[in-house]
């Protein structure tokens, strides 16, 4: 006995690696439909030693299935999470659609997964920001010991947070750099991407912070405590997959970072590689295909009172997208829902 579930937008980057999630961690499906735009109709796609068709977003009838993974952008999401949830599907919505709704709960499972219970309000659920999703995993179980104050962070965000296009972006330019008269200029992204780091993901808000770093903020509060101050410096860097983040902390009380170690070592959806010695840290390349967020560079930070920095990396397009929708839909079934 398993559940009936949708996959809308099963084409882009974050719906094929939802399809592949669902797979590998032998989520219990007794359907599955795989939804696109109409111009993507027909589209193959795989789930597992499966091959699927897609069928169209427009007009799809959610009623008797149990969830609704969605990857469409916040767009089309406001028209059809809304039609879904009406129909008694669940969504787990990828978009920044509902991630402030205080009605639509903002889950990430290994920190608040008590908070999918409130499901109900709209029969939905919102999945956090890429960035914020693999920070809040490293953070919750320090800030259970210690109480955080404040962090400081500067992410170094892969291209795939923005799609297929800018991925395209990146090979171009890199192979232009070397065949005189193929340059390509931006368009994904204000200026070349490809060598180079862009402090700019995002709009530009009043307050000269871009729309990714408010994110951070407001996601963190939501997630895992109101009280913490949090300041971002979001930046797109030229890399394929992966996202890393250097993080300060400041917590009320002393944390010593042998015991910082051993406790993320022991926290869920967290490996620590953390040798003091060449290579003795992981590097974006290295997390790609892994369901872990990975910690390194731990140590004490003496420029403030109980100050610890640290490293964090995790694959975006997994953790902070694919994986953490379809951890939401595990413990959706486990709490809530019935199968079959």
């Amino acid at each position: 006995m398993g559940y009936k579930v949708v996959v809308a937008g099963a084409t882009g980057n974050v719906g094929r690696e939802m399809l592949n999630i669902l797979a590998e961690r032998q989520f219990p499906v007794d359907e599955l439909v795989a939804l696109a735009s109409r111009r993507s109709l027909g589209t193959e796609v795989s789930f597992g030693d499966k091959t699927l068709k897609t069928k169209d977003l427009e007009g799809f009838d959610f009623t008797g299935y149990d969830i609704a993974l969605f990857a469409i952008g916040s767009d089309a999401t406001k028209k059809y999470a809304p039609i879904a949830a009406s129909q008694g599907c669940v969504v787990i919505d990828n978009s920044s659609l509902y991630r402030y709704d205080p009605d639509v709960p903002l889950v990430v499972p290994e920190v608040n997964p008590e908070a999918v219970d409130g499901y109900t309000k709209k029969n939905i659920i919102a999945n956090p920001n890429c960035s914020t999703a693999q920070m809040v995993v490293a953070l919750k179980p320090l800030h259970d010991r210690a109480r955080i104050k404040r962090v400081v962070v500067s992410t170094y965000q892969s291209v795939s947070g923005s799609g297929k296009a800018a991925i395209d972006e990146l090979w171009n330019q890199t192979k232009g750099m070397y065949v005189p008269g193929q340059e390509v200029e931006p368009s994904v992204y204000p200026k070349q991407i490809a060598f180079n780091v862009i402090p700019h993901i995002d709009v530009f808000l009043d307050d000269g912070s871009t729309k990714e770093e408010w994110k951070m903020v407001a996601e963190t509060k939501k997630i895992v405590d109101k009280s913490i101050k949090l300041t971002a410096t979001c930046v797109r860097v030229p890399v394929f997959v992966g996202h890393a983040e250097s993080i300060n902390i400041e917590f009320e009380e002393f944390l010593d970072e042998d015991e910082a170690r051993d406790i993320l070592r022991e926290a869920p959806g967290i490996m620590v590689i953390d040798k003091r010695e060449d290579g003795g840290y992981i590097t974006p390349v290295e997390c790609v295909g892994d369901f872990a967020t990975f910690i390194s560079r731990i140590r004490q930070d003496s420029t403030i009172e109980n100050g610890l920095n640290l490293w964090c990396v995790s694959d975006n397009l997994r953790k902070g997208a694919a994986l953490n929708a379809v951890q939401i839909a595990e413990t959706l079934g486990n709490r809530c829902l019935k199968k079959g």
